[in-house]
């Protein structure tokens, strides 16, 4: 009879070594053409769809916080994403290519088993990602539920404090979201898209309806174009560089797994222009939508200053207004479901795929996407993830101190791509557990790998300190401020070094009509 343990095997391939059982699966292996279903206008739509979400419209509208005018603010965005869209595309041409995951191209930089740090210290940091973005859903459909029953954000029972923090009634709308996003985790990435198509059209649509409901109970744009920033000299300078960075910062997860999804395309050229376009164009206008409703809420509410929270703003207008007319109430719940939809796309999309497909790596014998997709969402709630949204501070800072791990993991991968294998991969021996094999390394990891990655970590430790609340020198600061660039240019550039003085294995030359490949050192 066969053990538990084969009976929760996954679905993979027949005739597999022990070994390789713990290398690939169905879920981890080099895509099959009949799954290559994303053409460009999937892409297209996929990012239109990712562009519009919570997140996004608070990153881009806490730059007022910090003392920026709203077209100054906006600029930073388009800088931001523009940049980060460079970045998706430089990792998501590996996967366009030879069809890998994130996981699988890992390996060629960090060794065929070294290359599990990186997956678990990303698929982490999606759970935690889960979680957060899980938890301004769950706003969402508290919103719903009070556009219909007032009585919901003040009856002493629902609005009692539990003991780690937040209310009863927000932990209810967060079960629910949480408990309606369960079934959709079921579904294969290369047919989920169609999730992402519904939402590119019902997201933008109520995001619209919100910017022009705002401006019109504002008195229009008027008295909001013409706020002046509050910022001067050098404080205004770095205002400038921490708005860029919360851009380049919210996208740093996506930037380092964007192969989980360009590996599904139809062919390479569909995942490379329709990103790189509509990135910095869907971001930007949905931080312009932010960014103005945060302004105009500054007009409608002067006592509450700008509010960089969408779904604050919503509660305003119902409890601020005297739990507001039935016609407010019911366009606060419309929005509001719209923006449950649009929370449910992010999560799916920038999390749970990309935890699911991480974790797969990590046990790829036992988990597939959809196992890891829903270890993913129990992570997710064991987080407590309203600790990480408590305010626009508070969440920029945390976002900063995300990309410093990631940043370190994304300059040893590019680098070793594009500078030290010029863009050639022996793709099935990513699969190869041979220690004589060019990914392999010294007892299956690449240590050249992860001198770069501590180099890019160390370089911001300090500063990190800093944000944290310790008493560090100004140029640690300043240098913090930086650290997607300093982590990415410090782990990139230690790791093309290390490269050139002792050379990896399986380098290749390409020739025209044949491969010619170099002997090196391992």
């Amino acid at each position: 009879m066969p053990s538990l343990l084969q009976n929760i095997e996954v679905e993979h391939d027949n005739g597999l070594s022990n070994k390789e059982l713990f290398l690939t699966n169905h879920d981890l292996k080099i895509v099959e053409p009949e799954r290559r279903q994303w053409t460009a206008f999937n892409f297209v739509g996929f990012w239109i769809a990712d562009s519009f979400n919570i997140n996004t419209w608070m990153i881009a509208a806490s730059s007022l916080d910090v003392g920026l005018s709203w077209w100054q603010a906006w600029i930073c965005v388009w800088v931001g994403y523009s940049i980060s869209a460079f970045f998706i595309c430089l990792t998501g041409r590996v996967g366009a290519v030879y069809h890998i995951s994130f996981p699988v191209m890992n390996r060629s930089s960090f060794g065929i088993y070294g290359s599990l740090w990186p997956v678990l210290n990303r698929a982490l940091m999606a759970c935690i990602w889960y979680g957060v973005q899980g938890w301004i859903g769950g706003e969402c459909v508290y919103l719903m539920i009070l556009a219909i029953w007032p009585s919901f954000g003040t009856r002493p029972s629902l609005t009692k404090e539990i003991a780690l923090g937040g209310t009863v009634n927000y932990l209810i709308g967060f079960i629910l979201f949480w408990a309606g996003s369960l079934p959709f985790i079921w579904f294969p990435v290369h047919k989920v898209r169609h999730l992402f198509t519904v939402k590119a059209v019902v997201a933008p649509t109520a995001g619209i309806a919100f910017l022009v409901w705002a401006l019109v109970r504002a008195g229009g744009a008027g008295k909001i174009i013409h706020q002046p920033a509050k910022a001067k000299g050098s404080e205004l300078a770095w205002a400038i560089i921490t708005g860029i960075m919360s851009s380049v910062s919210n996208f740093a997860t996506l930037i380092v797994n964007d192969p989980d999804f360009s590996r599904f395309a139809s062919k390479p050229s569909d995942a490379l222009l329709p990103q790189f376009i509509t990135i910095p164009l869907g971001f930007g206008l949905t931080s312009l939508i932010g960014i103005l409703v945060g302004s105009a809420s500054a007009v409608i509410y002067p006592e509450l200053g700008a509010v960089w929270n969408p779904l604050q703003l919503l509660n305003a207008f119902i409890t601020e207004d005297g739990h507001g007319s039935t016609g407010a109430r019911a366009g606060v719940f419309l929005i509001a479901a719209a923006f449950v939809v649009a929370q449910l796309g992010t999560n799916i999309a920038a999390n749970s795929i990309s935890a699911g497909t991480d974790l797969t790596a990590l046990l790829p014998r036992y988990i597939n996407i959809r196992r890891g997709g829903y270890i993913c969402a129990v992570i997710g709630i064991a987080i407590c993830p309203w600790q990480f949204v408590a305010g626009s501070s508070t969440f920029t800072t945390y976002l900063s101190a995300y990309s410093v791990f990631l940043s370190a993991i994304a300059g040893p991968m590019i680098i070793d791509y594009y500078c030290v294998r010029k863009g050639y991969l022996q793709a099935r021996d990513l699969y190869s557990a041979d220690v004589n094999g060019p990914y392999y390394g010294r007892f299956g990891i690449q240590w050249r790998g992860y001198v770069a990655y501590i180099c890019g970590i160390l370089i911001n430790v300090v500063g990190f300190a800093g944000a944290c609340g310790a008493s560090v020198p100004i140029g640690a600061t300043y240098i913090y401020r930086l650290n997607f660039f300093t982590g990415f240019l410090i782990s990139g550039g230690v790791y093309w070094i290390l490269c050139s003085i002792s050379p990896v294995n399986g380098l290749c030359n390409f020739m025209p009509g044949h491969w010619q490949c170099s002997k090196s050192i391992r």
